[in-house]
């Protein structure tokens, strides 16, 4: 029987659209989109999501493909991303209520960078319902590698089997069904369809 609902947090709970801190602080579309893949679409992303990577050496490496006159621009919408690129979710936040009436343990385990694990409270939907959170920076690892959803399970003493994973990335629900948790892919956006398969759960 399932237990505990295990939710991401990009594209789940909250929106995220790295482009968004560039159109705020860069005119010039061109170098918009020449800062922006530079610091959000690169390796480097991906390894601060890991937590192996510091903000400033993340930084060199992602201005060593820019020309010097977007230093600056790539260091602040570095610095500013979390206040720019993620919004509520606000269809999350009755869903999340609901479950834990019904309840259900509340989980939460996303790819994330160190600097979520003290601005993850404004961008949360019902944040206050959640019995434990997961960022991989914390652990050294990202979905879907089996390692993280280990943690998951041993950090909150949590039984796979018992648990109901919601993540917007095939690949990590694949993962997490090789480890033992079963789940849905929140691919398409669709709320209506996800509140539907929540509610046949625990029946």
């Amino acid at each position: 029987m399932i237990k505990n609902i295990v939710f991401d947090m990009g594209k789940v709970l909250v929106g995220y659209d790295g482009m968004r801190v560039c159109e705020h602080f860069i005119e010039n579309e061109q170098d918009r989109k020449q800062i922006h893949t530079a610091v959000f679409v690169s390796p480097e992303w991906v390894m601060l999501d890991m937590g192996v990577l510091t903000d400033e050496r993340a930084l060199r490496l992602m201005c060593a493909r820019l020309p010097e006159r977007l230093h600056g621009m790539a260091a602040l919408c570095l610095k500013e991303w979390h206040n720019y690129c993620m919004w509520t979710f606000s269809e999350m936040e009755p869903v999340i209520r609901g479950l834990k009436e019904r309840g259900f343990g509340i989980y939460l385990c996303s790819n994330a960078a160190i600097r979520l694990l003290d601005c993850y409270p404004n961008v949360i939907p019902a944040v206050d319902c959640f019995d434990g959170l997961l960022f991989s920076a914390d652990v050294k690892c990202i979905k879907p590698q089996k390692e993280i959803y280990g943690h998951l399970f041993a950090r909150f003493g949590l039984r796979p089997e018992e648990c109901f994973f919601v993540d917007d990335v095939p690949e990590n629900i694949e993962g997490a069904r090789e480890c033992g948790m079963d789940g849905y892919c929140f691919w398409d956006g669709d709320f209506e369809k996800l509140k539907v398969v929540l509610e046949t759960l625990g029946q």
